[in-house]
């Protein structure tokens, strides 16, 4: 069957998938990795904190260890002892993390491990990582599935929520577990992480060839950049085949918190699905190491036009300074900062949300204070489905006569001349 044209029936041939996926996704499936792609590895760079910690907590990691994203997703930091052996847990951690059930589990890679505060509970990126007691509290409007994804699901694992375009659940699975996680409800569930299903894929790619409108696809999950190179590389040309998707996304935050994710292989098969986007979820200065610059210059070097999207975090990134030292460093690595979200209302995240008026704050600080490049779009993705909505300061102060009042960074009015409705014919010298 023609797959730029028709819709698909039926699957395709699962036994072709098989032998496309024929190499288990599961970390531990090192053996038949060519010594020379190690050896490659060898010289992703590592920062001088980074080596220190590798010494000290894994000594037994070699160095070709260390950067290898599967070893790294091996190695992730899960249980209260693991943490224990790095950190020094405060009592109302230790008890939060003995008392996980079910998703969003505890996980940590060696690497982003590396650049927490070890010995520092208040320290940003560990907080975001390491659970407390306020993610066992619920309060008003907070939901397990707030955006309404489920309600706008076509087929298992395919958000059609926009006209002319579709979110592409690829996996449960993620590198690290973000603690206001939205979709916390369905990633790292028990027995699903390194799993998938090709017939869920399938049904997505055949509901998205039956429809010409999706123009947009945008792969999230979990996170794509989890999938084996050889997988990523059959679902990016299954959509490259279809005639009507034109724009072509991933949602990840790997190359934050697992650079060394970013091979030489990986961006080769990236490079042949262009044009291909890719939105990066990044949180802190301190993320902004010596291997997450080499890992955005790989994907720059590609031709991947980056953007980022940052979540506004209390206590964490909410204020003009920090922001503005994040979305410079993101710049300078040649990542445009995006969107800047206000944290969803996910049961059990009310400690890391703040005010929408701190939101607006920081937008003011940086809108006319630094390059606009810099400023990012300030969104609340509504609540039950209603999408991303833009949030703006108030620059229009408002109208008289035929003038809008209008306030610059400063603070200072200006008017400018707009008439509510042009008649020609009064305008001197037009014609009768």
């Amino acid at each position: 069957m023609d797959q730029e044209s028709s819709p698909v029936t039926e699957p395709p041939d699962i036994g072709h998938i098989a032998r496309v996926f024929s190499s288990p996704l599961n970390p531990n499936h090192q053996k038949s990795e060519p010594r020379r792609a190690r050896a490659r590895a060898e010289r992703f760079p590592i920062g001088p904190e980074t080596g220190a910690f590798r010494r000290r907590f894994f000594p037994d990691a070699t160095l070709a260890d260390w950067n290898d994203w599967r070893w790294q997703m091996r190695a992730r930091i899960r249980s209260v002892a693991e943490l224990e052996r790095i950190f020094d847990l405060s009592d109302e951690e230790r008890e939060a993390v003995s008392r996980h059930a079910g998703g969003l589990p505890v996980g940590i890679t060696p690497y982003y491990a590396s650049i927490m505060g070890l010995g520092e509970p208040g320290e940003p990126l560990r907080r975001t990582h390491i659970p407390v007691g306020q993610e066992y509290l619920s309060t008003p409007g907070e939901a397990d599935d707030p955006l309404g994804e489920d309600h706008d699901t076509s087929v298992p694992g395919l958000v059609h929520r926009y006209p002319d375009r579709v979110l592409f659940l690829t996996t449960g699975t993620c590198s690290t577990y973000c603690r206001y996680c939205t979709r916390s409800r369905m990633v790292g569930q028990s027995g699903g992480e390194y799993q998938f299903s090709t017939r869920q894929w399938e049904q997505a790619l055949g509901y998205i060839e039956a429809h010409p409108e999706i123009r947009d696809v945008l792969l999230s999950g979990g996170d794509p950049l989890t999938i084996s190179d050889e997988k990523l590389d059959y679902l990016l040309g299954r959509l490259h085949a279809i005639r009507h998707v034109e724009f072509v996304r991933m949602g990840t935050k790997v190359p934050t918190v697992l650079p060394m994710r970013i091979t030489r292989d990986l961006v080769r098969v990236l490079k042949k699905h262009r044009p291909l986007w890719m939105s990066i979820h990044a949180t802190h200065p301190t993320e902004l190491t010596l291997e997450v610059t080499e890992a955005y210059a790989r994907l720059a070097d590609a031709g991947i036009p980056l953007g980022s999207q940052t979540v506004l975090l209390k206590g964490i990134n909410d204020s003009v300074e920090t922001m503005k030292a994040l979305n410079h460093g993101l710049l300078k690595r040649r990542v445009k900062p995006y969107y800047l979200y206000q944290c969803d209302p996910i049961t059990g995240s009310a400690h890391f949300r703040t005010p929408v008026a701190k939101g607006l704050e920081i937008i003011e600080g940086l809108r006319g204070h630094t390059t606009g490049y810099a400023v990012p779009q300030y969104v609340i993705d509504a609540p039950g489905g209603g999408g991303k909505i833009p949030l703006l300061p108030d620059y229009l102060v408002g109208r008289d006569g035929d003038d809008l009042i209008l306030r610059n960074f400063e603070g200072k009015q200006y008017r400018y001349h707009d008439p509510v409705e042009v008649v020609v014919s009064d305008v001197e010298g037009a014609p009768c």
